[in-house]
């Protein structure tokens, strides 16, 4: 299996330093590319790198964090994008999920913590940090709530209705379509109609209107679940990342 190729884009580049020292020893993960956040040339480096995953600074973008990151996935739609960041306003990372992060990681974050993310996000994770999720999925309900007025999951079909119910319980696309008995792809075909029927861009956005419009998750019932395996989030105490 070919590693996942990250690009670190930070403006504090000893940061980027730091975590490509690290993640050189890593056998699953390869640092493709390093530059600033506000790189003038970031769509062009990113198109240049071929990303799997991006981890951004967000704090020079402030309030428009959520213009910055649809850019980005402009850019690079094929691309987690992973917010690295010491901003603790809940408004910035519900405008980071509704553009499409998949995660928020504080730059104070375990090293050996980043990696598992990184990888978790690979293989459909999300991750936001337990102390601000529970707002974060308020105020994606109550936008959700305001942006569709009736029930939106009248839009998808039988089928599409089971996949997000088993993605509700953070079941990633193997697991799914094993328990519901179709392919890897068509699993991954059912979430992009999933994503563009509901007008989201990631998972905790379309599982976050699920439960808004009152769909029940298949087995596991947990709120956040999703959020919390802990495959794609451990909680060892390692190595800041600025250390």
């Amino acid at each position: 299996m070919s590693p996942i190729r990250l690009l670190l884009a930070d403006d504090h580049l000893m940061i980027t330093e730091v975590l490509a020292s690290r993640l050189a020893a890593s056998a699953d993960i390869w640092v493709a590319g390093r530059c600033a956040a506000t790189d003038p040339n970031l769509a062009a480096i990113i198109t240049s790198v071929r990303p799997d995953v991006i981890a951004i600074e967000t704090e020079p973008f402030g309030a428009t964090i959520g213009t910055a990151l649809e850019r980005i996935a402009t850019a690079a739609p094929q691309a987690r994008v992973v917010v690295l960041s010491a901003d603790r306003n809940v408004a910035h990372a519900v405008a980071a999920a509704r553009a499409g992060a998949v995660a928020w990681v504080a730059k104070e974050q375990d090293a050996a913590e980043f990696e598992s993310i990184v990888r978790g996000v690979v293989r459909g994770c999300s991750w936001f940090p337990p102390d601000m999720l529970g707002e974060i999925m308020r105020d994606l309900r109550a936008e959700a709530s305001r942006s569709h007025g009736g029930n939106p999951l009248r839009a998808l079909s039988a089928r599409e209705r089971e996949v997000l119910q088993v993605m509700m319980t953070g079941s990633q696309g193997k697991q799914i379509a094993r328990e519901l008995h179709i392919s890897a792809d068509t699993v991954r075909t059912h979430a992009q109609n999933i994503y563009a029927k509901l007008d989201v861009h990631s998972r905790l956005e379309a599982v976050t209107v699920a439960r808004s419009a009152g769909l029940q998750p298949t087995g596991d019932t947990t709120e956040s679940a999703p959020y919390h395996r802990p495959d794609c989030c451990l909680h060892r105490r390692k190595p800041r990342l600025g250390r």
